[in-house]
């Protein structure tokens, strides 16, 4: 099995198109040891031929072009990728898909009913969509393992994580099961796992189970402190308000992730830009380095 990170940002990227935080400022004046990245998505293959797709984030041109395999150009017109998988409704996780509009087919797109449902009523993307190539809508079960056509070589299998629905889901503030997932990716050959959960706001006991049976951890990296947006002034809710665990802390990423097996790899992902991490000399890395824990970063490559 073969992972390819294509963005390792939280929304709106790093550095943030807006943003004068430390790090932004820091990384376009070249003052810190920091590298761009875009905005969260993975790929996955099973033969290195046929490929899924976790999110389709608004840079997803760009992370197509970064990775030649996702275009064989075996026809005039084609694509690598077999299957879109939408791990939730937001906004830095979906609007790649109108860049994909004229695929020649409709899109193999797998998600919840309650993501199906904030992108037909809320944000009515799947209907737009509809006016081009379209989408062939496939339910994630939440549980069990599960295949994808075209993906040869993989399974999947799908768990509820604790988040909140995208401000114009019709069940904002009403948490639903599905909402938001984590998913397991599983080499059925060699029995080998990864975890991924970009957004992971609480650590209930099935995720910790996932977790432990897992090879590889691909997991929330989006903050440091439970206050770091609040401090910077650059928002009034805490980490843990949005949705992601920070990482340290009593009760953080950091904490939970020594608690796993040597063995297990512990990468983190989806990282904000505000997030004194992205420094590579920075205390907060090396106290990552010092954990075991590796920082995601665009083109990573994870093989299990």
């Amino acid at each position: 099995m073969r992972i390819r990170v294509l963005g390792s940002a939280a929304g709106g990227g790093f550095p943030q198109w807006n943003c004068n935080c430390p790090t932004c400022a820091g990384v376009r004046s070249g003052r810190i040891r920091a590298v761009p990245r875009t905005q969260s998505s993975i790929a996955v293959s099973g033969d290195d031929e046929h490929w899924v797709l976790f999110n389709a984030s608004p840079d997803v041109l760009q992370q197509i072009r970064s990775f030649p395999e996702l275009q064989p150009a075996r026809a005039l017109r084609d694509t690598a990728i077999a299957a879109i998988v939408l791990i939730d409704a937001q906004i830095d996780h979906t609007t790649g898909l109108y860049m994909l509009r004229e695929h020649r087919q409709p899109w193999q797109v797998w998600c919840t009913p309650c993501v199906r449902e904030d992108l037909s009523v809320g944000n009515p993307l799947f209907g737009v969509l509809g006016h081009y190539a379209g989408i062939a809508w496939n339910e994630v079960p939440l549980m069990g393992e599960f295949a994808i056509d075209g993906a040869p070589g993989l399974r999947f299998a799908a768990l509820p994580l604790t988040s909140n629905a995208p401000p114009y889901s019709p069940h904002r503030d009403r948490p639903q099961p599905g909402d938001n997932i984590g998913v397991t990716l599983i080499d059925p050959r060699s029995a080998k796992r990864l975890f991924y959960a970009p957004g992971l706001g609480e650590m209930e006991p099935h995720v910790w189970e996932a977790m432990q049976q897992a090879d590889c951890v691909l997991v929330d990296g989006t903050l440091w402190t439970d206050d770091e947006m609040i401090r910077l002034g650059a928002s009034s809710k805490t980490s843990r308000a949005m949705g992601h665990l920070p990482q340290s802390g009593p009760g953080g990423m950091i904490e939970w992730l020594g608690r796993l097996p040597k063995t297990t790899r512990k990468v983190l992902i989806h990282i904000n830009n505000t997030n004194p991490i992205l420094d590579e000399d920075s205390p907060q890395r090396a106290e990552l380095a010092a954990h075991g824990i590796e920082v995601s970063h665009d083109g990573m490559e994870i093989r299990l």
